[in-house]
């Protein structure tokens, strides 16, 4: 005897547990096999839909609606409009299409006119049983015109008008539609989760305290779960739930904008009163050789940007800032100027990369500033051997070297500093929230300064970066020349290659980028080795060489060198080149299978050139076929330069998830709100948030216990607050 032969017999709650009968109180983290009508085959079916406990479902929200609650006669329907009309049954039967093809067609008929609806996939006796000549059923469908101009609907929704019926659950109203997969329908789905509404809507805990339900007049959570996944017709039409409008959805979107913010305030919180790190001293005597070696003056930005930091090393608070720049914007000088601060204090500091290219092009700009002050630096990768990986480890663990660059190899167990004060990490996106974290337990609480060149919306710096102190460098230095961007597709690329080969002709430089195939260096490297060998074909006098992640370091640098010093003309590579390659002559950046990339990816990459005093042109060629979302992504890097813009646009396209890499970031899904459509909630929930925290630090107060389970439930597991809160 199962589970829930058991329920009609001892009740709702109980199971069996070898062989005795047990009580077990109503809870939403039941599994699915508590839920009316879902037996093993649904309940495999609804775990693809990762539906596996109660509280899934609550939060397995309608993708849409469809109003079913206005009647309408035969004669009033209109093609392409979804409708509800009461009809009889006039015939019924199948017809053939064509040889072999079997459909079943039912007429139906009220006192204005005729319609016929099509079956195509369909159980004759029960579609016999069900369309009887004289039944009387409510239909719901998208009429169509067919090839004999006659009013057609392909598998309506009908239900049965019978004595009984007064409040059909189908039709009549407005109708949640739900993802589902193969094999389970929208009926099923809907009567599901009425179940589940039934059975434990009063478990469902409130979670934001009293005094803010009262202050925005918020619906309870409960009623607010209710109404999303049945609306009333009386209180919202589909138009209003479409556009997120309802007080049903406002109050989810702040609920769960509310948590996130509450667990990015904790932390900002528990960090500042608990970590104590080194004051610094500023604007030392390091500081003012190294200017002096400059052969430039600081941008505005820099300098305000630089006051930032420095105002933050000053402090015992470890610094905790994020740097966002566009490509170009002088980064690198900035960071720079921080670890030379961290060596003026008589500690190390360190730098870290997500690629060994980026690395050694960081190791390669600082190297001639560091040797001239006199400031020892060790590049440490993934591909340090033998007795050069023990002299470099023995040299940072001595406190010997100053200055340590590297990639994620610098969080290893191997790597000890004898007194790291400061930790930069570059191109911060491409890391793990556990990898910098891990850097940062290196030392005694260092400073830590995170860095990017790709734009963040601020809805999402907001979301991610809750918890830091966010810096923008929006300016460019002098002499920076514009970048034309240019579309071509397949049959004209030739077009594009002969534009490179006129600025090559005039002494310039041009990248040409590979497209990513797949996760897979291999299908990469095969697809670059392929471009490579085609341009060498068709331009055999040009210097032409090929990069790639599976070069040796040592190749990679004298490529690299070779191509600064122009000897290499034109620069095939994969992505590896996608950020801190700075190379002034370079004026032509190529990019194969645009349509592969990311926005935020097509605008690093044409930040590669535009670098020196000379025009420059980013060609993309697009090859097809090319999706919606590709010719989106298009459209947007051609009409604009602006990296905030575009990563606003590459937002809406990929939306938080990809954009970031949910994984990557620290993000947690969101299942209800948008942090594009719901920019002013989130300013709202984050201005509550800072403030409780401020007046319960701890979540001591009783009636924010539920809070405090809730941001534990959705954020454990990201943001590490699970040790802090």
């Amino acid at each position: 005897m199962n589970n829930q032969t058991l329920a009609p017999i001892y009740g709702e709650g109980y199971y069996c547990v070898m062989n005795s009968i047990r009580w077990k109180k109503p809870s939403l983290d039941d599994p699915i096999q508590f839920i009316k009508g879902v037996g093993p085959k649904k309940a495999l079916l609804l775990q693809k839909l990762e539906l596996e406990a109660i509280e899934d479902f609550l939060y397995f929200l309608p993708f849409r609606y469809e109003d079913r609650s206005q009647l309408k006669t035969i004669s009033n329907l209109i093609p392409g409009d979804f409708a509800t009309f009461i009809a009889e049954v006039h015939s019924s039967g199948i017809i053939y299409m064509g040889r072999r093809k079997r459909v079943f067609e039912v007429i139906f008929q009220d006192e204005t006119g005729t319609t016929r609806a099509k079956f195509f996939r369909f159980n004759e006796t029960r579609m016999m049983e069900k369309f009887q000549t004289g039944e009387k059923l409510i239909v719901f469908g998208k009429p169509a015109v067919n090839k004999r101009s006659q009013l057609e609907i392909v598998h309506p929704e009908t239900e049965r008008i019978t004595g009984e019926t007064t409040i059909p659950f189908e039709i009549g109203k407005i109708v949640p539609v739900y993802h589902t997969t193969e094999g389970l329908h929208q009926k099923s789905m809907r009567s599901i989760i009425n179940n589940v509404l039934e059975k434990y809507l009063p478990l469902i805990e409130e979670v934001i305290p009293e005094d803010l339900l009262h202050r925005y007049k918020f619906l309870s959570r409960s009623e607010a779960f209710n109404q999303l996944h049945f609306p009333t017709s009386e209180d919202y039409t589909a138009k209003d739930l479409a556009k997120f409008k309802t007080p049903a959805q406002k109050r989810l979107i702040f609920e769960e904008l509310f948590l996130i913010q509450i667990g990015l305030a904790f932390k900002k919180k528990h960090s500042s009163e608990i970590q104590k790190g080194t004051v610094f001293k500023t604007r030392g005597d390091l500081i003012k050789r190294f200017i002096k070696l400059l052969p430039f003056q600081l941008t505005k930005a820099q300098k305000r940007v630089l006051a930032d930091i420095m105002e933050d090393l000053e402090k015992e608070k470890p610094m905790n800032r994020l740097i966002q720049g566009d490509v170009g914007s002088g980064k690198t000088i900035v960071a720079l100027i921080a670890l030379l601060t961290g060596v003026d204090n008589k500690t190390q500091t360190a730098l870290m990369a997500p690629t060994e290219i980026l690395a050694e092009q960081h190791y390669l700009n600082i190297r001639p500033y560091c040797d001239a002050l006199g400031v020892e630096l060790a590049l440490v990768t993934g591909t340090l051997k033998g007795k050069e990986r023990e002299a470099i480890y023995q040299d940072i663990e001595s406190g010997k070297t100053s200055i340590t660059i590297g990639t994620h190899s610098l969080v290893q167990k191997a790597i000890k500093f004898k007194n790291l004060g400061l930790a930069v990490v570059d191109e911060q996106h491409r890391f793990g929230v556990l990898q910098r974290e891990a850097l940062g337990k290196k030392g005694n609480n260092p400073h830590l300064l995170i860095m990017t060149a790709t734009p963040i919306p601020r809805s999402l710096a907001l979301t991610i970066y809750g918890d830091m102190d966010v810096s923008f460098l929006d300016e460019f230095p002098p002499g920076r020349q514009p970048i034309t961007t240019q579309l071509f597709y397949e049959k004209q690329q030739d077009k594009a290659y002969e534009l490179m080969n006129s600025e090559i002709k005039r002494g310039r430089q041009a990248f040409v980028v590979c497209p990513l195939i797949e996760e897979s260096e291999v299908m990469d490297l095969k697809a670059a080795v392929t471009i490579f060998e085609s341009i060498q074909k068709r331009f055999p006098e040009l210097n032409i060489c090929l990069i790639h992640g599976k070069l040796k370091k040592e190749e990679r640098q004298k490529i690299m060198a070779r191509f600064l010093k122009k000897e290499i003309q034109v620069l095939v590579s994969t992505t590896v080149i996608e950020v801190g390659i700075d190379i002034p002559n370079a004026t032509v950046m190529i990019i194969e299978h645009a349509e592969r990339f990311g926005l935020a990816q097509l605008h690093q990459l044409r930040g590669r050139v535009g670098r020196g005093k000379h025009v420059s042109h980013c060609l993309l060629i697009s090859y097809f076929p090319i999706s919606e979302e590709g010719k989106a992504r298009m459209k947007a890097i051609q009409t604009s330069r602006d990296g905030f813009e575009i990563a606003e646009e590459d937002l809406k396209i990929r939306g938080p998830g990809d954009f970031m890499g949910t994984r990557q970031s620290g993000l947690p899904i969101l299942k209800v709100a948008n942090l594009i459509r719901d920019i002013k909630i989130l300013d709202v929930a984050r201005k509550e948030a800072f403030a409780l925290i401020d007046r319960d630090p701890n979540l001591e107060d009783s009636a924010h216990q539920p809070l405090k389970n809730a941001v534990q439930r959705l954020l454990g597991h990201h943001l590490s607050l699970m040790e802090t809160i």
